[in-house]
């Protein structure tokens, strides 16, 4: 199956290197190009990507606002594509903002082609883009200087069984499946589903707000 992509940035040449590089993949289409926020999410709602490739800072419209528009459109507009933000520093103010709105991840710019072409195959297939070896540095900075109200998502946590918290708890500190897995003594499939159902018990959308909701809720604080 063919992953339909589309590409936001204000730099031509970074459009066009990302097209080239994603066009190049058997399983990947690269259906537009957009320069700035608010063209992105109408080309987005005109052509119904799979994946969004939005930079984070562009005049007119940034990335923030656009990947809002786009994971919470308005009555009427069903299409909600999953969105990859593209930034030059791998702590940024919006790249936490973003995954607030829905976001499925983020990818440094100067990443490597491989990145990009496997970050863009990830987020398609419904996982989030949070490597391990960044997300216990940004969520941790992202809880440390935005800190939130703690009330109502400690009461959600209750919803969770025990084994449920734990793996969550394991998610929010970057570990992977196959790390969970071993730390807790399961199958990794059994990990899968412990994470699909503690995306559904919480009303989360992926691996990505749920980082944050650990957070945010208190079950893991900063510098654990």
């Amino acid at each position: 199956m063919t992953t339909r992509v589309i590409i936001v940035d204000d730099q031509a040449m970074v459009r066009a290197g990302f097209a080239a590089l994603l066009a190049a993949q058997s399983d990947i289409d690269v259906v537009g190009e957009a320069p700035d926020g608010a063209q992105g999410v109408e080309l987005s709602r005109r052509t119904h990507p799979d994946v969004v490739l939005m930079d984070v800072r562009m005049p007119e419209m940034d990335g923030l606002e656009a990947a809002r528009r786009l994971l919470a459109p308005p009555p009427g507009v069903t299409h909600r594509p999953r969105v990859l933000m593209l930034t030059t520093f791998d702590v940024d103010d919006y790249v936490y903002e973003a995954l607030r709105a829905g976001a499925s991840g983020f990818l440094l710019k100067d990443a490597p082609p491989a990145d990009l072409i496997a970050a863009v195959r990830v987020v398609a297939s419904g996982d989030a883009l949070l490597a391990p070896s960044v997300t216990r540095r940004l969520i941790a900075d992202f809880a440390r200087q935005r800190p939130a109200a703690r009330g109502k998502p400690t009461l959600r946590l209750k919803a969770l069984t025990e084994r449920e918290t734990e793996v969550l708890t394991l998610v929010a500190r970057g570990r992977s499946n196959a790390e969970i897995a071993q730390t807790l003594v399961l199958a990794e499939q059994t990990v899968k589903t412990h994470v699909s159902r503690i995306l559904t018990k919480l009303d989360l959308r992926d691996r990505a707000q749920a980082v944050v909701f650990a957070y945010e809720s208190g079950l893991v604080a900063p510098g654990e």
